[in-house]
């Protein structure tokens, strides 16, 4: 798409007559007076805050901790608050001309000295005939690597030179300059090597666009020439035209609603910067893909701050709302602009999250389109065909279900589980995601509770969960006009003798009809699980659980257990217990269970 566009119109001329200023410089007094009072108030507090906390030591042993042990937070705790205090510092020094520079000065000085800035459990390379992390613990300085953390490091060193500008010590600029040059610009036209460019892998996923919003960035802002900059521009292109290629037409997200923040998120920073450098003339905002991709958190938005969470994302996910905002307003979407709107956030929120100064910015300098208004969300039902996830709104219930396969981005195993809602709050949950550990991308994934099928909104079949992989997947999926039906056999392993498990649902205004039809190849118990988010009580063939009851099939045994949420990401979303609940049959061969989720009078 984009490499196609670049050999009608060469880059080289597309950048005449277009912009390197991205955002409005320090000097530029007017822009900066102008930023809204609450947010000028919440920069002079950021720059409090941090004013009390030293910069931290990034050690040798922090690195180590993630090959030693798994840990990955030694590293990422000091690496993260150095460059959230340095954030804090350009942002109060770009406000208050007569701050002092001394705190920009030597968390830059820092950064520049880091051998690397990757972060830990980033180190290696991940493609065939690269070193392990047991052979390169600690980083090998001869070879930069970039991963998300060092191309948003580039950026933010970037953004403090060119935001500052003649504050700033000669020698630190010119420091900063070399190190972008030989940490991120020098590696990225010189090597075809990195997993996420697209050449020795074609599994891209957020990394693409992620890095290469800020690489772009850096090329934009560096003194390099306008012929070395083309060049860069069009090499960013090549790889994100690879990302691109690896999405559905539909343009859902398999990493989840939250992972569009970095995703689409990220493609949408790529496309707003391409268009500013060429003058307006570079722009795919009616492409119909590009649409679908920016679209895609509004369609699986569930109100109230909650979305559909499948895979690793947080039930309530922190998602740029700015960026959702203007992702409407360049595709002429108005319900994405109103979310956007209603989730547009602090600047906190956006150096909190990872510490991406660019989007601080845009929250700072892009206004927001209109009040945000109390409307409840979009109404709308979605269905997205190629991620196999439908959202169906009746009344005061919502349903999210999916299909799809094992083995996908940030997987979990949850062919066919489902998240309804009532009233704007969940009533049977998806967990989501936790503090990623070693354990979280390695062979030992499938340890962590949350990614068990046996904590899904799904069946278990002799005391079997669903297995692992892209082979394991939905069957003959079908849009239902309330629903969706699929068949789930192929999710299971073949031990579990699974011939056909068709499962259907219908949601209408007095609640959620949950029809399990399955024949096995020798008889078995089958075990329905439900994660509910309130404590759940067994009376009469019901489970009431909060405001919502389950009416169960006859003949079905009843147990249930609570899990105390103690992980720290998991509790920003989930404050107290999830509870989850098993009905189990006796041996058998056919089966066929109704489950009806409704509210009583």
């Amino acid at each position: 798409m984009l490499t196609e566009y670049l050999q009608k119109n060469p880059m080289r001329e597309l950048l005449r007559g277009g912009t390197r200023e991205l955002w409005p410089t320090a000097e530029n007094r007017a822009a900066w007076e102008g930023i809204p009072e609450a947010y000028r108030q919440e920069i002079r507090e950021l720059a409090e805050a941090y004013a009390s906390v030293s910069y931290p030591a990034r050690s040798a042993t922090g690195f180590l901790a993630f090959a030693r042990s798994g840990d990955r937070q030694a590293d990422e705790q000091p690496y993260f608050t150095r460059r959230r205090k340095l954030c804090a510092a350009i942002l109060h020094r770009c406000l208050d001309p007569e701050a002092e520079t001394d705190t920009i000065t030597d968390g830059i000085w820092l950064i520049c000295e880091e051998s690397s800035w990757v972060i830990s459990a980033h180190n290696v390379n991940p493609i065939p005939g690269a070193p392990t992390a047991a052979e390169y613990p600690l980083p090998d300085i001869r070879k930069p690597y970039i991963d998300l953390f060092s191309a948003q490091t580039g950026m933010i060193l970037a953004l403090a030179e060119f935001l500052l500008g003649d504050a700033m010590m000669p020698m630190i600029r010119e420091r900063i300059r070399e190190e972008i040059r030989r940490r991120i610009l020098r590696p990225f036209a010189e090597t075809d090597d990195f997993w996420w460019m697209g050449f020795r892998r074609k599994d891209l996923n957020n990394w693409t666009p992620w890095i290469i919003s800020n690489i772009l960035v850096c090329a934009a802002l560096s003194p390099m020439p306008e012929e070395e900059l083309a060049g860069v521009m069009e090499r960013g292109c090549g790889m994100l035209d690879r990302y691109i290629g690896t999405l559905p037409e539909d343009g859902g997200c398999d990493e989840g609603a939250g992972y569009w923040n970095m995703a689409g998120g990220a493609l949408l920073d790529c496309l707003e910067l391409l268009e500013k450098v060429t003058g307006g003339r570079m722009h795919f905002w009616e492409n119909e893909k590009i649409r679908n991709i920016l679209s895609f958190p509004r369609k699986v938005a569930l109100g109230g701050g909650w979305f559909a969470n499948f895979a690793d994302c947080d039930a309530k996910p922190f998602i740029s709302g700015e960026r959702m905002e203007t992702a409407g307003r360049m595709t002429g979407d108005p319900e994405l602009t109103a979310l956007g709107t209603r989730m547009r956030g602090t600047i906190a929120e956006q150096l909190n999250d990872v510490p991406h100064l660019t989007r601080a910015l845009d929250l700072l300098f892009h206004p927001a389109a209109g009040e945000a208004d109390e409307a409840p969300d979009s109404r709308k039902d979605e269905y997205l065909p190629d991620l196999q996830v439908r959202v169906v709104r009746r009344g005061r219930w919502t349903l999210a279900c999916k299909g799809g396969h094992n083995g996908e981005n940030h997987n979990h195993n949850d062919v066919g589980s489902f998240i309804l809602m009532l009233d704007g709050e969940p009533a049977a949950a998806d967990a989501g995601n936790m503090t990623y550990t070693a354990k979280t991308f390695s062979a030992e994934r499938y340890t962590l509770w949350n990614t068990r099928a046996g904590w899904h909104n799904i069946p278990m079949i002799g005391g079997e969960e669903q297995r692992e992989g892209a082979e394991h997947a939905a069957r003959d999926v079908r849009r239902m006009p309330d629903g969706m039906e699929l068949d789930l056999a192929g999710a299971y392993g073949e031990t579990a003798g699974v011939l056909r498990l068709k499962r259907s649902f219908e949601l209408d205004g007095d609640g959620l009809r949950l029809t399990d039809e399955g024949e096995l190849r020798t008889p078995k118990r089958v075990s329905w699980v439900f994660l509910l988010r309130e404590r759940p009580r067994w009376e009469n063939g019901r489970i009431r659980a909060g405001k919502t009851e389950i009416r169960c099939p006859e003949g079905l045994t009843f147990s249930a257990e609570e899990k105390p949420i103690d992980d720290r990401r998991m509790a920003r979303n989930w404050r107290g217990s999830l509870w989850r609940v098993k009905m189990e049959s006796g041996e058998t061969e056919h089966f066929r269970a109704v489950f009806e989720f409704y509210q009583p009078c």
